[in-house]
């Protein structure tokens, strides 16, 4: 069964202790995904962070709230970085300049300095290619092929040469235990999730959430990339090690514990999304955009439509993958997908 015990999360710039030495820092986001968790892991004189929020000035000001309140004004000696997200990475460069030292997987790394590096004015023309192959409008794809695109610069801190690489099944001591590192797939490549070998933590990331499935998109860097084999592969994987008494914390929302059941719910949240694509690609052939009904159930407005057309180009990649669909050109670069057979 999955559970929340604790039952509300801390306000900006405060904490809550969620084990002996481990504060839980809530950072507002300005999305409709409004926050992202962050821990703080006491060693010694000094603190271990977690992730930790865009580099934007509000979220600056509630770093700042929290290590002179809850951080008893001690330093930041490292930052731990789950994947290269945004949200999650955006500040490890402030933080370095500070002094700390930044430990992260090589791939979310790479991926992070070469995106902040990587500033763009409008699209690029991959960029559009790839909307037009998943079947974007016509009005939409020419509203935004003149629009600035998302900068990972207008939301990550410039990120200086020199990091500590985590490695999958490596181990890292922090907060006064020492974790096992697994890196799981789908969402992010190499995403680092951290296993106390000392009691029943889990510091989970993005991969490991209770309430929300999250984003496993393709994009115009890899537009044949299989990210939900990946996911699915990587939930296998955990179950194995998952206890019930493990005390998750995730990237999002509340700690949980229950894992094993949330593992079987993520897969079982995807099969029954490839099961209703394909039904939908039996009644003729389909663009992703036009296989939003069956993945989403709901309306899929401007603000999510980004990540809507990504994880639909995902589902249908791996239904390819594994022979259950077929496609083909249309004259304008979509791509017409069909059931197999």
């Amino acid at each position: 069964m999955i559970q929340t015990p604790i039952d509300a999360a801390p306000d900006p710039g405060e904490a809550i202790e969620v084990a002996d030495g481990v504060l839980w820092l809530r950072i507002p986001l300005p999305m409709v995904l409004d926050h992202v968790n962050a821990y703080a892991l006491r060693d010694g004189d000094g603190w271990t962070l977690v992730d930790t929020g865009l580099d934007t000035r509000r979220i600056r000001a509630t770093w700042e709230a929290a290590l002179a309140g809850p951080l008893a004004g001690l330093p930041v000696r490292r930052v731990v970085v789950t994947h290269h997200h945004p949200d999650h990475v955006g500040l490890a460069g402030w933080f370095q300049a500070r002094g700390a030292e930044l430990l992260m997987p090589r791939t979310g790394w790479l991926f992070a300095r070469m995106l902040t590096l990587d500033e763009q004015a409008v699209p690029g023309s991959e960029t559009v290619a790839f909307w037009q192959a998943a079947g974007m409008e016509a009005a939409l794809l020419d509203k935004r092929r003149q629009e600035r695109p998302f900068n990972f610069a207008d939301v990550v801190h410039p990120m200086p040469l020199g990091f500590t690489r985590l490695s999958d099944g490596g181990t890292l001591t922090m907060g006064g235990r020492s974790w096992d590192i697994r890196f799981g797939q789908g969402h992010a490549p190499d995403h680092a999730t951290f296993w106390s070998r000392d009691d029943a933590l889990v510091i989970g990331g993005d991969q490991l959430l209770a309430t929300i499935s999250p984003n496993l998109g393709v994009y115009a860097t890899e537009p044949g990339a299989d990210p939900v084999g990946e996911w699915l592969a990587s939930c296998a994987g955990f179950q194995p090690l998952a206890r019930p008494d493990h005390l998750v914390l995730p990237g999002h929302k509340l700690p949980f514990t229950g894992l094993p059941d949330r593992l079987r719910q993520l897969v079982d949240n995807h099969h029954g999304a490839l099961a209703r694509l394909v039904d939908h690609l039996a009644t003729g052939p389909k663009t992703a955009v036009e296989c939003f009904p069956p993945l989403y159930k709901r309306q899929i407005d401007e603000g999510t439509y980004g990540l809507a057309l990504v994880e639909a180009v995902a589902h249908l990649n791996h239904l390819l993958a594994i022979g259950a669909v077929s496609r083909e050109r249309r004259a304008n670069g979509a791509w017409l997908w069909r059931r197999a057979g």
